[in-house]
């Protein structure tokens, strides 16, 4: 099969690999139907994540299973399915709980940028539809394997309730979904921290109602005017900088809340100053196996539609024009096609 190998920063190459294998009893492959570029690729694409030596990419996916193992009974040959970048057996005490990506038999899937993809935890990872869904949906449904879920993930943790003031920081993929999400769980006012125009759009298109250019300081500033001095009630934190989690604690409200789901990257959190903030703070890798069911009707009903991040299609053999132009921000999110 072809797949994506990273082999330095900036070096993405598309080559030749062995055809994944049923490993365990509970694995599964799948033919992808379309796979894309993570806004979290980049840390390795940028140097920010070490790569010591050359391997695949990509952790989102949505595909046909091909075959499953002796174990799998949750799915079978020839059906359509999404799936996590996180992979969970969903029974453990974690997955019991609702953490799947917290689970005692997790594995992080880094192979997805390719034809084929052995799934491992196939029987708790994997959600068939009932019938193979148009094309037209596969972008959405791809979203909701990653960059959707995890922006519903960062609107659960930051508590968002009808009625309230939601902050987005951040416009990425991840940060546009969030504003779904929270338009879906009934914000009122959903504020989204965007310097580009293009995104800008798209962020109301998806709900929200106000738009903040600023950052750092003035950016918590502008929040502070919008919400009368107060802050918000939930902050949504997409990006993983020390500049944008700093914004974020500082733009919520006494006993607001918030939720972080980019990458921490350098980030550091002042105790003293959380301790007498009375903000609540809660992230990490997203449970988006616990929103698989949900979202995926919320795509095929119509009633979301989160494959519009996706504004560059290319074929997978042009994966590196993907991570380019992503990069240089000529694209929110780049959908491959194999």
């Amino acid at each position: 099969m072809r797949g994506a190998v990273i082999h330095a920063p900036g070096d993405i190459r598309f080559e030749t690999l062995p055809d994944p294998k049923i490993v365990d009893p509970t694995d599964a492959i799948i033919r992808t139907a379309v796979t894309c570029v993570c806004g979290s690729d980049l840390w390795a694409w940028r140097g920010l994540d070490a790569t010591d030596e050359a391997h695949p990419m990509g952790h989102e996916y949505v595909g046909f299973v091909e075959e499953v193992g002796p174990e799998v009974t949750a799915v079978r040959p020839g059906q359509f399915v999404v799936g996590s970048f996180a992979t969970s057996d969903n029974t453990c005490a974690n997955c019991r709980n609702g953490w799947q990506s917290n689970c005692l038999n997790r594995e992080f899937m880094s192979t997805c940028q390719a034809d084929y993809v052995r799934i491992p935890n196939a029987q708790g990872t994997l959600v068939a539809t009932d019938e193979v869904p148009g094309e037209e949906f596969w972008p959405g449904l791809l979203a909701v394997s990653d960059v959707m879920g995890t922006g519903w993930y960062a609107a659960d943790a930051a508590e968002v309730r009808p009625g309230s003031t939601a902050v987005v920081v951040g416009d990425g993929a991840v940060g546009l979904c969030a504003v779904i999400a929270a338009k879906e769980r009934g914000a009122e006012r959903i504020i989204a921290m965007s310097r580009h125009e293009s995104r800008q759009r798209l962020a109301r298109a998806f709900g929200a109602t106000d738009i903040v250019t600023e950052r750092g300081d003035e950016g918590v500033a502008r929040i502070k005017d919008l919400t009368d001095g107060i802050g918000a009630d939930s902050v949504l934190e997409c990006v993983g900088t020390a500049q944008s989690m700093s914004q974020a604690l500082r733009s919520a409200r006494p006993g607001g809340n918030v939720g972080f789901v980019g990458v921490p990257h350098e980030v550091a959190v002042d105790g003293q100053e959380l301790f007498f903030s009375h903000v609540g703070l809660r992230g990490g890798p997203a449970p988006v196996r616990r929103y698989l069911p949900d979202l995926i009707d919320r795509v095929l009903s119509g009633r979301i539609d989160p494959g519009r991040v996706f504004d560059l299609t290319l074929p997978l053999d042009q994966v590196a024009e993907g991570y380019r132009a992503m990069d240089e921000r000529r694209a929110i999110k780049a959908l491959l096609k194999p």
